[in-house]
């Protein structure tokens, strides 16, 4: 099934049609994390190298996309918060976590939330959470924009540049978003260590 959706996605992605379908695939992961998101910005990012499609729609569709479904995802777990925690999280041990992961979001939130945006699955789990610890939504919906920017214009520009080379190749593509997300994500870390350290100094 999945196979099948990959070869349409293909199949359509050289027409200005696919300027929605990115929208909504990269929507739809954010909350299905089974979508192939990754792949068709990646598509859009091919197609633009063959000047069938705009690079700066295809970033911006995939980013908007995102970005809306990250929101859907937080809101979800804020919605649910109530019922979740009388349920799922009602043992001492389960709650425990819960308010581990809290400090964690509130301490490094916006830091996972770069993170966790290049790691399938995990984008969901991060929304979701921030949602269900009830995270600062400002602060959450910041993050979370420069966190689909980066992710859009990491997989259109691979798309653009490399060709078809990672087309099926989904292992490297994941390897190399990875090291990207990481790498912003050290950088966020060390501008954060600095600040803290200048505010301690003085």
């Amino acid at each position: 099934m999945l196979t099948d959706l990959l070869d349409w996605l293909e199949s359509i992605s050289s027409g200005p049609g696919f300027y929605p379908v990115i929208f909504l695939i990269a929507l739809l992961d954010s909350v299905i994390p089974v979508v192939p998101s990754e792949t068709t910005v990646i598509l859009g990012g091919i197609a633009a190298g063959r000047d069938d499609l705009a690079l700066p729609a295809v970033i911006a569709l995939g980013a908007t996309g995102a970005a809306v479904g990250d929101n859907i995802a937080y809101w979800l777990g804020r919605r649910a918060a109530g019922p979740l925690r009388r349920t799922v999280f009602r043992s001492e041990k389960a709650a425990g976590r819960l308010d581990w992961a809290a400090e964690q979001l509130e301490k490094r939130g916006g830091l996972l939330l770069v993170t966790a945006r290049f790691i399938p699955g995990g984008r969901t789990a991060i929304t979701v959470s921030s949602g269900i610890t009830q995270q600062p939504y400002g602060r959450f919906v910041l993050f979370d924009a420069l966190a689909c920017l980066l992710w859009a214009s990491y997989a259109g520009i691979l798309g653009f540049v490399a060709g078809d080379r990672f087309k099926d190749d989904h292992t490297t593509a994941f390897l190399v978003a990875f090291g990207a997300a990481l790498s912003v994500t050290a950088l966020i870390e060390l501008v954060r260590w600095l600040r803290h350290r200048g505010a301690d100094d003085a």
